[in-house]
């Protein structure tokens, strides 16, 4: 920017002389040498808030957005942007196609979250975004190409039971053929799935479960994101659902940072949120 030059004109008017400033500017692709350009403190926080990552929670089957309360409250109150969205739990492919169609309807970095089924999800969903630069696996299955997440609870899970002692199935409109709508008995959710969360409210959450589809368990992932994504992995060593072990193996292959929690169950997410945000937040300082 050049300086601005000041000179008096005398304006032919009836009663007053009027002194006039002339500024002249041009802008330049660079500073002069050896001038320094200093940005004014409200750009700078701009930036920096720019900067900071939006937090996306998937939540699994037998849930809902709800599960992740916890997380959204502290995440929140650290200064974070934090969305917890809708999981149709009806089919791995679609499934994660709904998701990746919000991931892009969000500008600036996302740090991916899924719980359970939705690990499945989010190993999917995030293929191809580019934005999305941490994913964040919570007592989750992370799948390669190929594997259905049926396969991934472990030989030791409790879903290892045969159907009828697991699962009351249900029909729903328009399903493909012999698929069919799974709920949680009460018995497993409250003992094995939700086993560390205060029996009142296990029983609650049972009431208020979300179905998930068999098509949902048994569809192949087309993609597997970790492979180009780095991952963070939280597991909880009293997880019945999905096996520490199962959990471990997948980690290791994505080459996960991995946090093991000492006892909780399949939902440490609920019982023990404060936890599972921590790894969250690990996952957001290492953004850039």
């Amino acid at each position: 920017m050049k300086a601005s030059t000041t000179r008096q004109r005398f304006i032919p008017m009836t009663l007053a002389v009027a002194t006039v400033t002339v500024v002249t500017m041009t802008t330049a692709a660079s500073p002069p040498d050896g001038a320094t350009t200093v940005r004014h403190p409200a750009a700078k926080a701009a930036d920096s808030a720019q900067a900071k990552p939006t937090v996306v929670l998937v939540h699994g089957a037998w849930a809902d957005t709800s599960s992740w309360n916890g997380e959204v409250d502290i995440l929140r109150r650290a200064g974070y942007t934090v969305r917890a969205i809708g999981n149709p739990l009806q089919n791995l492919t679609t499934d994660a196609r709904t998701v990746k169609d919000f991931l892009k309807s969000i500008s600036g970095p996302i740090v991916l979250v899924g719980h359970s089924y939705g690990g499945s999800v989010i190993t999917n969903a995030a293929a191809g975004v580019s934005n999305v630069k941490a994913l964040v696996y919570v007592d989750a299955a992370a799948p390669a190409v190929g594997e259905t997440t049926g396969q991934l609870s472990g030989s030791t899970s409790a879903l290892s039971a045969p159907p009828s002692k697991l699962f009351d199935a249900v029909s729903y409109a328009d399903a493909p053929a012999k698929a069919s709508n799974l709920y949680l008995k009460k018995d497993v959710f409250v003992t094995k799935f939700a086993s560390s969360v205060p029996r009142d409210k296990a029983i609650n959450l049972w009431a208020t479960q979300r179905a998930a589809s068999t098509v949902a368990f048994n569809t192949p992932s087309k993609a597997a994101a970790w492979k180009t994504i780095p991952s963070w992995y939280f597991i909880s060593s009293g997880d019945q659902i999905i096996t520490p072990e199962s959990e471990k193996k997948m980690a290791r292959r994505a080459g996960a940072k991995v946090t093991v929690y000492p006892g909780g169950s399949h939902l440490t997410l609920v019982s023990d949120p404060a936890a599972v945000s921590k790894v969250i937040q690990s996952a957001i300082a290492a953004v850039k």
